[in-house]
């Protein structure tokens, strides 16, 4: 069997060409309501389209959650205009118990955010009852410039990097 990237074409075809854009991430919730507060009060990500409550047939197909349902709404993630991506907050139910964050677990690790100021950020995600993850760093990256962030959670446990370039 031939490894995928002996298979890959040497010509590929840019994002806007093929019709390829990125839509969103989905972050599942324990309170979906209290978790889009959270995001749109402290990163002002707008609420678009409408709430969703889905179940039924199309749901069990879907999810492969037989009798299941979810409930929640999409968030425009700040500075991308009208037509970027959303952040998808859903509550699933039946729900399933909420693992520990960790950063080098494969797969999805966290949502990043860049903002004006590290500090005052971090001050507004702990209001929340977010709680610090690392420790505030300042890294000077070669060919890049210099880079203040942090990790933090959200008040569900989701990681978060706050970041500002300088």
């Amino acid at each position: 069997m031939a490894s995928p990237s002996a298979t890959a074409p040497t010509s590929v075809p840019s994002p806007a060409a093929s019709g390829i854009r990125y839509a969103h991430t989905n972050l599942t919730a324990g309170d979906w309501r209290r978790l889009m507060a959270f995001y749109v009060e402290v990163f002002g990500c707008e609420p678009v389209s409408s709430e969703r409550d889905n179940r039924g047939p199309h749901f069990d197909a879907l999810t492969g959650i037989v009798g299941g349902s979810v409930k929640g709404r999409h968030l425009r993630l700040p500075g991308h205009g009208e037509r970027g991506p959303t952040l998808e907050i859903f509550q699933f139910d039946p729900q399933e118990p909420n693992r520990p964050a960790v950063l080098n677990r494969p797969g999805f690790a966290h949502l990043a955010f860049e903002v004006p100021d590290v500090d005052a950020k971090r001050a507004e995600i702990l209001r929340w009852g977010g709680r610090d993850f690392g420790q505030l760093v300042t890294l000077d990256i070669p060919g890049a410039g210099r880079l203040t962030l942090i990790y933090m959670t959200d008040p569900e446990g989701n990681i978060v990097e706050l970041q500002r370039w300088h």
